[in-house]
């Protein structure tokens, strides 16, 4: 059979096997990935932009729909999409990370991703998913409920405004990881964070680049939060407004108010604001301030505030009217983030039950952190002491491989991974306490391998090598349930019996305590291989990563979906 034919019928079987919406659309996309001029502080940068849009556009979709989007690079650095929290159930060639369910999408190809919204409704994102490409390449993805089926809170919002974190670098972010992981040394921190693109008046030559909020008195918005900054994790506040927490990772959570949102990169919140206007001053503006929930070493991570305006003024020169400023928690603030982690609850209703697994079949303890590789000969390296700065799960920090996971799995290609990876560090040791002498981590590129539809539940526990940070850990292709969390070390005889198996908040994304632990449960459900990661970019690039393989079921609906006829190759 010529080539052409086998393509095409490669393709046709491909879509008999899609898993079909017998009420959903399918809705169509076409990103074109393309450089573009773009001036932030005062400093013009050409960089890659989807459809010359910064931040990219947005996808609406409802549960049960298909999304079709095209990729196209125009670009000269590889690029792939993901669909950030998106299930892609058995849809694992549409994941997108580069070499583990794809390889990249080189300079003048593309490639079609097809995925079905399966069970989600709120706000997820995408962002291209190789080396720092995400720093410009991100947008929203908006799901709305199937079509008649109301929101489960109270009120109907007016309106529905995407406000997305992000990071502006004046220099190349591609330039700043390729000197950092030559010389060993950490990366150069962004210039600046932006809402919506736009780094506010705060920064210095930027007040014209403003995300401004127009609002109508007594009217309810629905704020779809969402954290695609590369490197930091953020507190989010309006001044003289409270809002209430409604949704997280496209999960529906029982309803709580805060005047403080925590949203760690990787995380989406919705969250429901009613516009109230102060009684003596109902022109004034208000400020809406984002800064880092910083853990890290100082210098390591930007300290700045970006604002954004919401007003209900006609429009005009801020400075003309009243101004409210919010406060905002201190930089390290850990009781906060605990404290806020622990008020996230599932709906758990008969309608949004949460299906929480009671047993584990497999468990497993992850220590996560960072560590050295020592420098290479006639070399000088700028980690500690002269070494190289790396980070790993379980003392082991990830490889990347040439040849995508995903297929030397499916294709059963040896060489390309090992499944070795350690159920729990090999030497233990006081986890939280003074860290051990040796800081050097070994090298490879290791999975897990499951059963399909196995219990899982891995404890994450932060170390203080280098210093206790939080690390935020995202789960690509499942959801999973946030049993139990705590500062210290994770004590397997006294800390089960804590966890709540009844109303855990579901999740993609989890910050692992800085100085502490937790502890997440999932099924094994969808057939393929899953990166887990930090999406601390520059702890990712450092090999805080890791790969789940999940086999097939024995139903058919069960199974992985044959890779489509335009799967890039390495």
């Amino acid at each position: 059979m010529g080539a052409p034919c086998l393509a095409l019928l490669l393709l046709f079987s491909t879509l008999l096997v899609l898993p079909q919406s017998s009420h959903g659309t399918t809705r169509h996309y076409t990103f074109n990935v393309t450089m573009q001029n773009v001036t932030r502080l005062c400093t013009t940068r050409a960089i890659p932009t989807v459809n010359g849009k910064f931040p990219g556009p947005k996808i609406v979709t409802r549960e049960g729909d298909r999304v079709v989007v095209k990729v196209v690079n125009n670009v000269k650095d590889n690029v792939t999409m993901h669909w950030h929290g998106v299930r892609q159930l058995r849809t694992g060639w549409s994941d997108g990370p580069a070499y583990v369910t794809q390889c990249p999408i080189r300079t003048g190809q593309s490639y079609v991703y097809n995925f079905t919204i399966t069970g989600q409704r709120g706000t997820l994102f995408w962002h291209a998913h190789v080396s720092w490409m995400r720093a410009t390449l991100y947008g929203p993805i908006v799901i709305l409920p199937k079509r008649g089926v109301p929101y489960p809170f109270p009120v109907k919002p007016y309106k529905y405004v995407p406000i997305v974190f992000g990071e502006w670098f004046n220099a190349d972010p591609e330039a700043i990881i390729a000197q950092a992981l030559q010389t060993g040394g950490g990366p150069n921190i962004s210039d600046a964070f932006t809402i919506n693109g736009l780094p506010g008046p705060l920064y210095n030559c930027s007040s014209k680049d403003t995300f401004k909020l127009k609002v109508q008195p007594g009217k309810w918005y629905l704020l779809r939060l969402i954290n695609a900054a590369l490197n930091d994790e953020l507190f989010f506040s309006i001044a003289n407004h409270t809002l209430t927490v409604v949704d997280v990772d496209a999960a529906y959570v029982k309803p709580f108010h805060t005047d403080v949102v925590l949203i760690t990169p990787g995380q989406t919140t919705n969250v429901l604001l009613r516009a109230e206007p102060d009684a003596g001053c109902p022109a004034a503006t208000h400020l809406m301030l984002a800064r880092p929930y910083g853990t890290g070493q100082p210098g390591t991570f930007d300290n700045t505030t970006v604002a954004a305006v919401l007003e209900y003024a006609p429009p005009g020169h801020i400075k003309s009217l009243p101004l409210f400023r919010p406060s905002l928690p201190a930089l390290n603030d850990t009781a906060f983030a605990a404290n806020y982690s622990a008020r996230l609850r599932s709906l758990a209703s008969p309608d949004y039950p949460a299906n929480v697994p009671q047993g584990v079949d497999r468990s497993f303890f992850f220590a996560v952190g960072l560590g050295t590789n020592p420098c290479p000969a006639n070399q000088t390296c700028q980690g500690p002491n002269g070494s190289m700065f790396t980070a790993s799960m379980n003392n082991v920090s990830f490889d990347m491989p040439t040849t995508a996971l995903l297929q030397a799995h499916y294709n059963n290609i040896a060489g390309v991974y090992t499944t070795d990876f350690p159920v729990a560090p090999l030497e233990p040791f006081n986890y939280t306490g003074t860290p051990p002498n040796n800081t050097n981590v070994s090298n490879g590129t290791k999975v897990v391998v499951l059963q399909y539809n196995t219990s899982v539940e891995v404890v994450l526990q932060d170390t203080s090598i280098l210093g206790a940070e939080s690390h935020p850990l995202h789960l690509h292709g499942f959801d999973f349930f946030v049993v139990g969390q705590g500062f210290g070390n994770y004590d397997s005889s006294k800390d089960p019996a804590k966890f709540n198996l009844v109303d855990p908040v579901q999740r993609n994304t989890v910050g692992v305590p800085a100085g502490g632990w937790v502890a997440i449960r999932f099924f094994a459900d969808n057939p393929g291989v899953w990166f887990m990661h930090c999406h601390l970019e520059v702890h990712t690039s450092w090999g805080l990563k890791m790969a789940w393989v999940v086999n097939d079921g024995p139903l058919p609906e069960q199974k992985l979906m044959p890779p489509p006829a335009d799967l890039p190759m390495c």
